[in-house]
């Protein structure tokens, strides 16, 4: 299995518009953050998860011309801002094939796809609108990618918001997560790569902090973690290196780890 991280950013990115922090001038490319995005290969099975505003760019840096599914995490406009550039993977083989892109979500992220996305879904759709079919999963059930077992684990945002993380055999994938109760956790036990958000150092109301997401990996005990959806506010990479613990590293846009399955 290989898992590149397509982007490791906030719902801003890094640099922010504007911003003149350190983090944000920093001459890093690892300091350079898209918003939070990741790719994992299982075989000739290519999984995507979630497609923010950076989609179209992403893709384009892996140099990819096939997909066979997008899992989206939650609603929120930096996970499904970049469907729409689903459909130059529909025509990439065009003609003769029209290859549709399979796209999984919980209930409460696909009906803002159906709402946002709506002339993907009418009757009568012009040519050349994104060839999608949309499959709403049930978290408490685990579900099949061209063979490959997916299971979702539930999870908080915020009060107000739901989110959805995945676990792909070895691998844990947990983006935007604030909490998640014990039941949800024990999907988690025994996986040998688990990648967790890590919004800054303070705490905040509607992600894990550094502090939280290493009292989950504590919990979980992976052989490898990695920290997503990093804020210019945690730092600079190579300071965050310095600061955590053996064995949990923050990931940086375009890193590919192989993880043996």
């Amino acid at each position: 299995m290989k898992l590149t991280f397509l982007g490791t950013g906030t719902s801003q990115g890094v640099p922010v518009i504007g911003c003149r922090c350190p983090v944000c001038r920093s001459a890093d490319p690892r300091d350079k953050r898209l918003r939070t995005s990741a790719m994992v290969e299982c075989g000739d099975v290519r999984m995507v998860i979630d497609a923010g505003p950076d989609f179209r760019y992403q893709m384009l840096r892996t140099g990819v011309r096939r997909i066979d599914a997008i899992l989206l995490t939650h609603e929120h406009k930096d996970h499904i801002g970049g469907l729409d550039d689903v459909r130059a993977f529909n025509f990439v083989d065009y003609p003769p094939t029209i290859r549709r892109v399979d796209i999984y979500a919980a209930p409460h992220t696909a009906a803002t796809v159906r709402k946002d996305f709506d002339y993907a879904f009418g009757d009568d759709r012009y040519r050349g609108v994104p060839e999608i079919e949309l499959h709403e999963i049930d978290e408490s059930l685990p579900f099949d990618v061209g063979g490959v077992n997916v299971v979702p684990v539930a999870g908080f945002h915020s009060d107000r918001f739901r989110t959805t993380g995945y676990r792909i055999g070895p691998l844990a994938y947990l983006t935007d997560f604030n909490r998640l109760t014990a039941e949800e956790e024990r999907k988690l036990a025994g996986v040998d790569t688990l990648v967790v958000n890590a919004l800054r150092w303070e705490r905040h109301s509607s992600h894990f902090c550094v502090d939280e997401a290493l009292e989950l990996i504590g919990r979980v005990a992976p052989r490898a973690a990695y920290l997503t959806h990093m804020s210019h506010e945690i730092g600079l990479h190579a300071d965050v290196l310095r600061r955590l613990p053996e064995g949990v590293l923050p990931a940086y846009d375009t890193l590919q780890i192989t993880i043996n399955d």
